[in-house]
């Protein structure tokens, strides 16, 4: 379980984040919720070891990620898009990472089939389309056969069919009892996946809950969304 309690960050005279607490559960896509700027990637960064809180916790099973001994077998995460030098190839950026946590090399080619990249693994980087920058970054949280996924805005850059191939690969994941934590700024991606939202707007959670919860009262997701978090349409 992914816990987030009570998460202060501050940027010189601005509180980016204001004891924002939630958590994800395994068996669960969770859908991390806001618009831009509202402090998602901030709060995904803390819980990845990646910036420090000035108050709060960020535990993945009671643990700091920093605490995980072998993190990629545990935690797959993606943030930035697929965080390889453009200037490699898929595959022997995807060789590196694995390197780096003692995962066998047979993943490389098993991951790069499972997300489409199999056939454009011997290019640079810096042909990639965003949405195979995108796929790349997935294939390289997927190489630890983690049993949590953190992704930051997973679908950005994806064509219908990618978007249709990651809301597939989250729900087989959280069916077979993983926990995943999605971020986005976008409704319609997500709405047809997520079991839990939790909803931030300026640094603060407005909302927690299934999405039944969350949605009670409203239209759809996206009008709770604006309603929820003030941005206008």
């Amino acid at each position: 379980m992914i816990t987030i309690d009570q998460l202060v960050k501050r940027r010189g005279s601005r509180t980016v984040l204001d004891q924002v607490g939630f958590v994800a559960r395994p068996g669960r896509v969770t859908a991390f919720l806001g618009p831009n700027g509202a402090g998602k990637s901030s709060t995904l960064r803390i819980l990845l070891g990646l910036d420090r809180a000035d108050g709060g916790r960020a535990l993945f099973g009671g643990r700091p990620y920093g605490a995980l001994s072998e993190p990629l077998r545990m935690v797959g995460s993606m943030l930035d898009g697929s965080g390889a030098h453009r200037s490699r190839t898929a595959r022997s950026h995807l060789a590196w990472v694995a390197r780096s946590n003692g995962i066998p090399q047979r993943r490389v080619e098993e991951v790069l089939a499972e997300v489409g990249l199999a056939d454009d693994a011997r290019g640079p980087v810096a042909k990639y389309s965003l949405g195979m920058g995108q796929r790349l970054g997935i294939a390289a949280a997927l190489l630890g056969e983690p049993e949590t996924l953190v992704l930051d805005e997973p679908v950005n850059g994806l064509d219908p069919e990618g978007i249709r191939w990651i809301r597939g690969l989250l729900r087989d994941r959280a069916d077979a009892g993983g926990t995943v934590l999605l971020s986005s700024h976008l409704m319609s991606e997500v709405a047809d996946v997520a079991d839990d939202l939790v909803v931030i707007a300026n640094g603060r959670i407005v909302a927690t809950g299934t999405v039944v919860d969350v949605t009670a009262g409203y239209a759809d997701l996206e009008e709770a969304f604006f309603a929820l978090t003030g941005v206008t349409r």
